[in-house]
């Protein structure tokens, strides 16, 4: 059962990756999330694992809630999917300033529920109460650097709206800030890693923010 989540978990990651149409990225990005639930839960007839993968899966769906609004949104107004021509029609002045900062924070409101941002970073320590190579590879590699990498793959959509880009940035910084603060009080290991890793994402997402 373990190595099956896993295949899954590790197809889904490659499909986000490799992908280059907006719908199937996202088709990808929810199959992430649901392997995801199937291995925080592994020991399943643990309350608190079954609690931690619950609570993993609800919070990463109000993130996605925006992903969702930015793919209806950038349909209406684009008639595409293709990254390529999204981000050729946002720089090149074809879609209004205002559907390119709803778009980008559609986009960005999905990544911060993968990458943990605040406000939507509580359920990052819990997702602890999975097998241990379970947590290295949601901690360390995988599903948290999906939403950096989704900010870096619209990265010419962020630069074309300030506002959005800003968002980023701020939001990025008050999370690296924040989870860096708590990891200091923090007495499991196991906490202190996850809260740590929340605070880098953070600087992550800043970077990119103030580089839009």
């Amino acid at each position: 059962r373990y190595f099956a989540h896993m295949a899954l978990f590790t197809t889904a990651m490659l499909g986000l990756v490799l992908a280059d149409n907006l719908f199937m990225i996202f088709m990808f990005w929810e199959l992430v999330g649901l392997s995801s639930y199937l291995l925080i839960g592994f020991w399943f007839h643990k309350p608190s694992a079954a609690a931690a993968a619950k609570k993993a899966f609800i919070v990463t769906r109000l993130g996605d809630l925006g992903f969702l609004a930015a793919l209806i949104l950038i349909w209406n107004e684009a008639g595409s999917f293709q990254i390529d021509v999204i981000q050729e029609m946002a720089t090149g002045g074809e879609l209004s300033d205002k559907v390119i900062t709803l778009f980008a924070l559609g986009i960005f409101a999905g990544a911060a529920g993968k990458s943990a941002q605040f406000p939507l970073h509580v359920w990052l320590p819990d997702a602890m109460e999975g097998p241990t190579p379970v947590s290295a590879l949601i901690h360390a590699a995988t599903m948290v650097a999906a939403g950096v990498y989704l900010v870096g793959r619209f990265f010419p959509v962020f630069e074309s709206s300030p506002d959005a880009a800003s968002t980023v940035a701020w939001i990025g910084a008050v999370t690296a800030l924040i989870a860096a603060t708590i990891a200091m009080v923090q007495t499991d290991l196991k906490r202190v890693l996850a809260y740590s890793t929340i605070s880098q994402l953070g600087y992550m997402m800043l970077g990119l923010g103030v580089f839009g």
